[in-house]
């Protein structure tokens, strides 16, 4: 008898129909089951009647009939929800393998696909860039192709499982294809996430077919949005927009939420908001209660790559959760936190309850706290939720405190006018915020960035002019002028870095230029000290007390020799 012998990814199958016409693909989980998609399913059974599974990983090559099981065939035709379907082949396939679908997060990172098209019915791969969420309503992840040129997922693609490459996740199935895009030049396809393909097939998970965290591990219930409870209070509605446009923003850094204290507002907004990204959720969840819901309080597919509860948890659950959930290497809590500051793509990470962990002192001062300080630099986006107040000298960005603005005993401005100040200093945040990334990064010592005042501004607005008129209104007003004179301080003091590093460029290039004159380009004594004073001026990070001694050195020698010559 002949040995059985796996090529790579000994999961790659074929669909055809009876006659062994390819009509799709499919991920071989066991020697019995077959994960593909319904619509091949349906489109092998209709030419024949029936399905055949075969091998292109295997040698020798098998072939099998195939049935769908009971209970597992999962299609609504025409929008972008389900279409999967779980066969059993009516023989063992002897293969002998057997493939883990991994819960991976799916906002970036590259994977590779392997299809069947007409042209070459022996398969085809193909790379492809996942791109985070196919729009507001559905269940498929977008999928965008990496090179132009290359071959692309069409027709024969469907049911092909997506493979990571590179990464923590590489050489693991993380979902399947379900369909293609092609409009001229614009190449797009979609796939769905193993957390969905579980919540429509639980019976992949009891073949031991599963692996890794899911997304979500917030709040007590499961699976549940609470619109109404949520979106029917004015602040939760408030503090749930205002968090949507941040997270929707892509701008990095860290959110401190206060999800109690004497408002009552609870988790139940935040858990609510995390839901409406969550791949195991969207496929409980209509696609009119996502689009119906009001403007910015749905998050696209997969925006929140990881959701944790802390209460009562160890910081060794907290570390261990992330480590699991984004296939890091794992470690203590400092060893992970180093590890999550230095993936890519950047993860968008909530963890909520922080003062209500097991130890919230050891939850920040090993893990948190360090992923807090360095989140912007790294291009980490991070939510902590507190139920009381977070711990002093915690860094963050933004803070959407819901408790009411205190210290204001009098009414005296209107909601119209403290609107327009809150409306300027967003503004004027927006261009402190893009002047730091392009020059605050780059100076030793460089003023700090104010944290975000605008929106935890316009949270308490918005609750304050259902009652106006309303002493809050003048709090919000007044808080707003001392953010605008804080951001005016910070855009004087880095111009002002920003000044001295051009004036000592231009006044370095402007003595190269009077060197080569009298003594040439080739001059080493001068080019000994004009290589350092360059070095000085572009190593970020740019210390521009050494700049200036290194430049002033060069000058000086420049003058020197020329009023010796």
């Amino acid at each position: 008898m002949a040995l059985h012998h796996h090529s790579d990814d000994p999961w790659r199958v074929r669909v055809d129909d009876e006659d062994g016409t390819p009509c799709g693909a499919g991920v071989l989980l066991d020697d019995r089951h077959v994960l593909t998609c319904a619509h091949v399913v349906r489109y092998a059974q209709g030419a024949t009647g029936g399905v055949r599974i075969s091998s292109v990983a295997c040698r020798p090559e098998w072939s099998a009939t195939a049935r769908v099981a009971p209970g597992t065939w999962v299609h609504e035709n025409g929008t972008q929800r389900g279409d999967v379907a779980l066969l059993e082949l009516d023989e063992p396939s002897g293969c002998g393998t057997r493939t883990k679908l991994w819960k991976a997060p799916i906002a970036g990172g590259t994977v590779r696909v392997y299809g069947f098209p007409r042209a070459e019915p022996f398969g085809m791969g193909t790379d492809a860039r996942l791109a985070g969420s196919g729009g507001r309503q559905g269940e498929w992840g977008l999928l965008k192709r990496v090179r132009t040129g290359d071959p692309w997922i069409e027709r024969g693609y469907s049911g092909a499982g997506v493979m990571a490459l590179g990464g923590a996740f590489d050489g693991r199935v993380i979902g399947i294809v379900v369909a293609d895009f092609v409009d001229g030049d614009a190449k797009a396809a979609w796939m769905l996430p193993t957390e969905t393909v579980l919540t429509y097939l639980p019976r992949i998970g009891e073949l031991d077919c599963a692996d890794g965290d899911p997304t979500d591990e917030l709040g007590r219930d499961r699976g549940e949005l609470r619109d109404a409870e949520v979106l029917g209070d004015p602040l939760r509605l408030a503090l749930t927009q205002e968090l949507t446009r941040l997270l929707d923003s892509g701008r990095p850094g860290t959110i401190v939420v206060g999800t109690g204290g004497t408002t009552a507002v609870g988790d139940s907004w935040l858990v609510r908001l995390v839901r409406t990204a969550d791949p195991a959720t969207r496929a409980t969840v209509t696609d009119a209660e996502l689009t119906g819901a009001p403007g910015d309080t749905v998050l696209g597919l997969g925006a929140i790559d990881a959701a944790y509860d802390a209460h009562g948890r160890s910081v060794a659950d907290v570390s261990g959760y992330l480590a699991r959930r984004f296939g890091l290497p794992g470690g203590d809590a400092p060893e992970v936190a180093w590890q999550l500051l230095r993936r890519r793509p950047p993860a968008c990470l909530v963890v909520g309850g922080v003062d209500r962990a097991e130890d919230p002192h050891a939850l920040v001062r090993d893990l948190l706290g360090e992923l807090a300080d360095r989140a912007r630099s790294r291009g980490l986006r991070l939510v902590l939720g507190f139920e009381g107040a977070p711990p002093e000298g915690l860094a963050h960005d933004v803070s959407l405190d819901p408790e009411p603005i205190r210290g204001v005993t009098v009414t005296g401005v209107s909601a119209a006018r403290a609107q327009g100040v809150v409306v300027l200093l967003a503004a004027e945040e927006d261009a402190a915020a893009a002047l730091e990334q392009e020059w605050g990064v780059r100076f030793f010592a460089a003023p700090r960035l104010p944290p975000r005042a605008a929106p935890r501004l316009r949270v308490r607005l918005t609750v304050a002019r259902t009652t106006e008129p309303n002493p809050e209104l003048t709090a919000v007003h007044d808080r707003a002028v001392a953010a605008r004179a804080a951001l005016a301080r910070y855009d004087r003091d880095l111009r002002r870095l920003i000044t001295t590093h051009q004036d000592l460029s231009s006044t370095l290039e402007l003595h190269r230029v009077r060197a080569a004159r009298y003594f040439g380009d080739e001059d080493r004594r001068l080019a000994d000290l004009h290589a350092p004073a360059t070095r000085t001026l572009h190593t970020i990070p740019i210390d521009l007390t050494t700049a200036r001694q290194a430049v002033d050195r060069y000058v000086s020698e420049v003058n020197r020799r020329i009023e010796e010559g």
